[in-house]
């Protein structure tokens, strides 16, 4: 199957639009999350440059937020650009593992290969690999323990279009009935 932004939009919005006022939404630039504002009346999650891999991160940050971090431009966190020294790229890789772990299992679901990103090119050298069995075993845990509700619902739904072959509606169906 082809993995078409306008499906994981569609399928994201049918499931989150209404219950958490929050729209998956493919930006120009570098990801941001914009709590609604004056201007808008939907959360945010804003995703770089139209692609795939960027949405399901984007996402699997917005599950990871609790309510009062939802209410935060970018959830409250700091950013430091590429070109980070080894102590940032350390506090970079700690915030990373959990969200990375499910943008794996989104990817899984989607039946589309998942890669980790150090998002670190003009800084330090990394140990990817390591970086990477982090996050395989986060997933691992996620797996035996549960996902997140939120997390599980998109999941299940990404599982039930791209693997199971399910129309978009049924699919946001299965979603829906996760967030119960």
């Amino acid at each position: 199957m082809k993995h078409r932004i306008d499906d994981v939009i569609a399928v994201f919005d049918g499931i989150f639009a209404v219950p958490y006022r929050t729209c998956l939404v493919s930006g120009d630039d570098e990801p941001l999350y914009c709590p609604a504002d004056d201007e808008h009346a939907m959360h945010r999650i804003i995703f770089a440059h139209g692609f795939f891999a960027s949405a399901l991160h984007e996402v699997s940050h917005w599950c990871i937020a609790g309510e009062r971090r939802r209410q935060l431009e970018d959830y409250g966190y700091w950013y430091a650009p590429d070109g980070r020294d080894e102590a940032r790229q350390r506090e970079f890789e700690s915030v990373e593992i959990a969200p990375q772990a499910l943008e794996s299992l989104f990817s899984e679901a989607c039946d589309l290969r998942f890669n980790v990103s150090v998002d670190n090119l003009d800084g330090i050298e990394v140990d990817r690999h390591a970086f990477a069995a982090r996050v395989d075993a986060r997933a691992a845990r996620y797996r035996e323990t549960g996902l997140p509700l939120r997390a599980a619902a998109f999941r299940d739904a990404l599982h039930a279009f791209y693997r199971r072959g399910l129309s978009r509606e049924a699919a946001i169906d299965i979603g829906r009935e996760g967030l119960k």
